[in-house]
């Protein structure tokens, strides 16, 4: 009887494992497949999940945030080209990061707090994330290494911008000295827009 149950303990076992094996390396393979920041889905700074694919067929800035940076007064650029574009099919993406400098330590309600009583931020500010590192999320893995690899590399500060076009392309990537309403940016945006 032992015998037979050490069997059966031993074929559970081996099941679980396979089963945890399969699962990751399916989604593993589901990150290594992306081919767009469509692909991905996280969660909103109110904590629900967001698939970016909602924003398909858009323009699209997306920037690593953070509410105690030099760049930090750059939220009131990104909220002009928002409210100037955003009828024409363009929406930034704010992704809070505390990767540098502990420069945003807050919680995700109190940076939602910051960006909307500070600089009345109404494009979509997503929950914190991890922009660099092992801990990076996906989409920003994705981002510095295989979405553009002319445009690949770590993020090296806050308020790196790459945008995307209405196919979810990265197209063009701007360093944190760029401000958002630089003629650079701004004519890049208008491009895609008449495209």
């Amino acid at each position: 009887m032992s015998l037979l149950s050490s069997q059966a303990r031993w074929l559970h076992g081996f099941i679980l494992v396979l089963v945890v094996t399969v699962v990751f390396g399916a989604l593993l393979a589901a990150g290594a497949a992306a081919s767009s920041v469509y692909d991905f889905t996280l969660p909103s700074i109110d904590g629900d999940p967001t698939p970016l694919s909602t924003y398909n067929g858009k323009v699209a800035l997306l920037v690593n945030v953070a509410s105690r940076c030099g760049f930090t007064p750059q939220y009131t650029a990104l909220e002009g080209l928002y409210e100037k574009y955003k009828d024409q099919g363009f929406v930034i993406l704010g992704f809070p990061a505390n990767n540098f400098g502990g420069q945003e330590p807050g919680t995700n309600a109190e940076i939602k707090t910051f960006c909307s009583t500070k600089y009345n931020v109404t494009f979509p500010i997503f929950s914190k994330v991890s922009v660099k590192g092992d801990d990076a999320t996906p989409l920003y893995q994705f981002l510095t290494t295989t979405a553009n690899p002319s445009l690949a590399g770590d993020v090296k500060w806050n308020f790196t911008k790459f945008l995307v076009d209405r196919k979810g392309n990265v197209v063009a990537r701007f360093e944190s000295p760029v401000k958002p309403d630089s003629p650079e940016v701004v004519g890049a945006i208008e491009k895609l827009l008449k495209q």
